[in-house]
């Protein structure tokens, strides 16, 4: 019996070993690849489609260049686990977005092959071209290669960083990943040779020279040259835009065939001009079926089975805080027509896809651009339209300039639905909402909110929603709600009035936001300690309750403030106003539980929530410092 030859796969464990393989021992090396992946994804669940649908292309790029000497820039990072198996990271692959395990995205401090942490969108070519800046700079000769989709190109950064680049002459190869043929016509034998064609040293060299002559002509003439060169180059290759740019358009061609990638990016390697943009058409979620027919290719996915497909979901205790919002949100819209939303390329991420199938005509999905996204609804606002704007904490921190000057200012009534507000679990920190507080609440006339549950989350929907004079923000956290009695409409709610949810005497817990269930589970267990404890609900930041901090102040020996966001946010409010009353000269004892002062990787969301110090436990360790006492002394006594 004839044994079975050893899996390619078993025999590269880094790209020097890639780059012995032959040719045509690639395509097996591909499907090798694309098993090892996709068992791998079903384990850990994360992000599938994007990464199947780049397998070629990243044995293609490791294959042609001299990696990590050469760097490899993958934007976003939604695709780079086939980049992650094949720089020596195969052996913890099955521990990716899991606690002490390989994070979800390129990471530098993970991987030398990992020369530019991503997770955000459209950051690739900056990086790039700041790259091969420095390396002309310092006199090497290393290649610098930027792989951005076609959903990144929709952000404004990406087309800044191609003007810049087209403005200059440095070696740059941007290779753009165009996985749902929202760019590329269709590809084949004939553009696969004007791409090889137009890739080459000799269309290259022409067209150096070609500049050159024309440059010695009347700015005019050489103008109307160049643009009828381009032009007519374009109507052949479709690379018109970018030619305009100053890049040299390269495709596209077909990302799955070894036979058109591996000539191109050889070309464009030994080339002497810059900057190339190399357009690749792939299918995400190629080579397994299940990902192929889902209709968003199964971007990101929990565990699954690999023979079906199906993912494991365990059944939710409570209705997701996502889902919260987005219902809230449908019904104040039924009775105001005036409500609208956006969202900047997370429909469903957001919920605003069910608001948007029931109203479609007022439903706006910008593309991946923030900053646009704000201005675009602050505009709205100025019109008399009342816009819900849903972003992410940690996107919503790319549009901040113009939270400030385009809605702040004018004192707009924009309303920021700001989701994933805390931390997230698999994510890590780059998807983390810990500043949102900070940089909102500093804000003349912002009304920051955060709920304590989903019941809440309604009523501050409402509270947004009839809030028309000035811009407010309500934040809420990922994940399943706590499970409470849920309202069938919102109330408005009081601005800058928070509630007591327990009464006691000598300690008061102040939360803001998701942090309060620890809290009164904090407060049971100090009860036991015989320390009575009232819990409070701030569910303002700004404008803050000033009547209840004093109160809580006045009526306690210990007051202790509690969110999940960093320094700078609720806390520091309470302190200044304490201070700026004299309350703290009073021998009040405060203390603020915050997010530490560091980024923490991702893990379980209980895991990450007690390693921030912000469970109940926590809470209770916190008040036996304060009070100088022995948290396990039964027998204390207020």
């Amino acid at each position: 019996m004839t044994r079975p030859a050893t899996p390619l796969l078993d025999t590269v464990h880094w790209p020097s070993e890639l780059r012995q393989l032959d040719q045509k021992d690639l395509p097996q090396l591909a499907d090798e690849l694309r098993a090892e992946m996709i068992d791998a994804v079903s384990v850990t669940g994360g992000h599938l489609g994007a990464g199947l649908g780049v397998v070629e292309l990243t044995i293609a790029l490791h294959h042609v260049f001299d990696t990590p000497d050469d760097r490899l820039i993958w934007d976003v990072g939604h695709q780079c686990y086939p980049h992650k198996i094949l720089t020596g990271r195969r052996d913890r692959i099955r521990t990716l977005r899991q606690g002490d395990g390989l994070s979800g995205f390129t990471k530098r401090a993970e991987s030398e092959f990992d020369p530019f942490g991503a997770a955000h969108s459209s950051t690739s070519i900056s990086a790039g071209l700041g790259m091969a800046i420095a390396r002309d700079l310092e006199g090497r000769g290393n290649n610098v290669i930027a792989v951005i989709g076609d959903g990144a190109m929709s952000a404004g950064m990406a087309y800044e960083a191609m003007n810049n680049a087209g403005t200059r002459d440095q070696r740059l190869i941007v290779i753009l990943n165009d996985n749902d043929m929202s760019i590329a016509p269709p590809v084949g034998g004939m553009s696969a040779y004007l791409a090889r064609l137009g890739s080459g040293k000799t269309y290259l060299t022409l067209r150096d020279f070609g500049k050159q002559v024309t440059s010695h002509l009347p700015k005019s003439v050489d103008r109307a040259i160049t643009r009828a060169v381009e032009h007519a180059r374009g109507y052949v290759t479709g690379g018109t835009l970018f030619e305009e740019l100053g890049l040299y358009y390269v495709g596209p061609i077909d990302g799955h065939n070894f036979d058109h990638l591996l000539p191109v990016l050889r070309n464009v390697r030994d080339a002497k001009h810059g900057p190339i943009l190399v357009h690749v058409v792939t299918q995400k979620g190629k080579g397994y079926e299940p990902a192929e027919n889902s209709a968003d290719k199964y971007h990101g996915v929990s565990k699954f089975d690999v023979v079906t497909g199906k993912q494991t979901k365990a059944k939710p205790n409570a209705p997701s805080y996502t889902r919260v919002f987005a219902e809230s949100l449908i019904k104040e819209a039924r009775r105001d027509e005036k409500i609208v939303g956006i969202t900047a390329a997370m429909p469903s991420g957001t919920g605003l896809d069910l608001f948007g199938k029931e109203f479609p005509d007022r439903m706006f999905d910008v593309g991946i651009a923030e900053q646009h996204a704000v201005t675009f609804a602050a505009g709205m606002a100025t019109e008399g339209m009342k816009p819900f704007c849903a972003i992410y904490s940690t996107f919503l921190q790319r549009a901040y300039d113009q939270v400030v000057h385009d809605v702040a200012i004018q004192s707009l009534p924009v309303r920021f639905a700001i989701d994933r507000a805390g931390l997230v679990g698999a994510d890590g920190p780059t998807h983390a909402g810990a500043f949102d507080v900070t940089y909102l609440a500093t804000l003349p006339g912002m009304v920051v909110m955060a709920a304590a549950d989903e019941a809440e989350l309604v009523h501050m929907v409402a509270t947004a929603a009839a809030i028309d004079d000035r811009p407010s923000a309500f934040r809420y956290p990922r994940g399943e709600g706590v499970g409470v009695d849920m309202p069938e409409q919102g109330d408005v709610l009081d601005l800058g009035k928070g509630r007591v949810v327990r009464e006691g005497t000598t300690v008061a817990l102040l939360s803001f936001g998701s942090r309060l269930a620890d809290c009164l589970k904090a407060a049971e267990e100090l009860n036991l300690h015989g320390l009575s404890t009232t819990v409070a609900d701030a569910r303002f930041a700004k404008p803050l309750d000033t009547d209840l901090v004093e109160r809580l102040a006045r009526e306690h020996a210990v007051l202790i403030t509690v969110e999940e966001s960093a320094v700078g946010g609720f806390g520091s409010h309470v302190l200044h106003h304490l201070a700026e009353t004299g309350l703290l000269d009073s021998g009040l004892t405060v203390r603020t539980m915050v997010l530490p002062d560091r980024f923490i990787d991702q893990d379980k969301p209980e895991a990450m929530v007690a390693e921030a110090g912000l469970a109940a436990d926590a809470m209770v360790k916190k008040v036996f410092e304060v009070l100088g006492r022995d948290a396990q002394d039964a027998n204390l006594r207020a």
